[in-house]
């Protein structure tokens, strides 16, 4: 005869068994609340790591680091005012009026060859086909920052490049769905495609002028078309402005 229990107030007979069975579900209940609030927390916490990140310029869906382009020369109407005469000074290869901003120590290298006498001669300014009007127009194409001291730099490769990122063993791609082959030709096969990222370098078929050599997620190597990738070390540009004139002070690559 199973055993019962009298309850006075409702004159009813409760069976044990049914009342550690609604006990039971009361823990059960207590415990799927639990796990579900403990999954909304993850969830909460995965989205903000994403988000994060997005900030910091990491692709979750990447292994690779972003490096989005930056050009802050209009948050200075005077030095945007300047470098639109520049790049028409250099259209029109324009030495005179060039060598007329140029800084008198001009900064060009990490040893003694600096001055505006190294820089005429390093450039070869008296020829038409010297190379400074393509490299000073490469690097003016490619925005830059202001720094602290209010001097611009150029480009953003260079002035945004991240302290994470070694800057001999990484490039930045420059371009929107670069195309990355098998082999440093334009009838290699594509194999992937990559957008403002950095890329690790490889360096031992890093040889070659015209293409850059990455290493990929797979461990393969590929090839980008090299104006579609720079270095932070390539050359770079500082202007600052000087008694009210806006100068080139530094023209420089390397390290």
């Amino acid at each position: 005869m199973p055993l019962v229990i009298w309850q006075e107030s409702s004159r009813q007979l409760i069976n044990p068994i049914s009342v550690l069975s609604i006990a039971l579900q009361h823990q059960i209940n207590e415990c799927q609340m639990g796990v579900l609030t403990m999954i909304k927390s993850l969830k909460s916490v995965l989205s903000a790591t994403i988000l994060g990140l997005a900030v910091l310029g990491i692709s979750a869906n990447s292994w690779a680091q972003t490096l989005m382009p930056v050009d802050d020369a209009a948050k200075n109407p005077d030095f945007l005012k300047f470098r639109n005469q520049l790049k028409t000074i250099i259209a029109n290869k324009d030495a005179k009026a060039l060598l007329a901003i140029v800084d008198k120590n001009i900064h060009m290298s990490y040893g003694d060859n600096n001055g505006i006498a190294e820089f005429k001669k390093e450039w070869k300014l008296d020829k038409p086909n010297s190379p400074l009007w393509k490299e000073l127009n490469t690097v003016l194409s490619m925005g830059g920052q202001f720094d602290s001291q209010g001097e611009f730099m150029a480009p953003y490769v260079f002035s945004a490049w991240p302290d994470n990122a070694d800057s001999f063993e990484n490039i930045a791609v420059v371009g929107k769905d670069v195309r990355i082959r098998s082999a440093p030709n334009l009838s290699a096969a594509v194999v992937a495609k990559s957008t403002y990222e950095i890329l690790p370098v490889d360096a031992a078929r890093n040889t070659l002028n015209d293409w850059a050599a990455v290493k990929l997620k797979n461990g393969k190597t590929g090839y980008i078309a090299r104006q579609y990738a720079r270095s932070p070390v390539d050359y770079r540009a500082f202007f600052s402005k000087k008694a009210g004139k806006w100068t080139l002070i530094t023209f420089v690559a390397g390290d």
